[in-house]
């Protein structure tokens, strides 16, 4: 019973270890969020290409994140 136990401890901290990057990317995102100013006066189009930007920008994190998801559950 110890011997799985341990190896379910180990497991877990493999998966810790290799989600380190994305965890540290989060934080350092959500440090960037804070710096993140809106210009006063844009034009339409200016606000429409950001809008696009932050869509796709949200799209790749959610890929992002699905596959380290999958990942993980495959080292399972």
């Amino acid at each position: 019973m110890s011997d799985d136990l341990s190896d379910e401890i180990e497991k877990c901290l493999a998966i810790l270890d290799e989600n380190m990057d994305v965890l540290t990317n989060l934080e350092f995102d959500l440090d960037d969020e804070k710096e993140d100013e809106l210009t006063p006066d844009m034009d339409l189009h200016n606000l429409l290409d950001m809008t696009e930007d932050v869509a796709e920008s949200a799209k790749l994190k959610r890929a992002e994140m699905n596959f380290t998801r999958r990942q993980s559950e495959d080292s399972l």
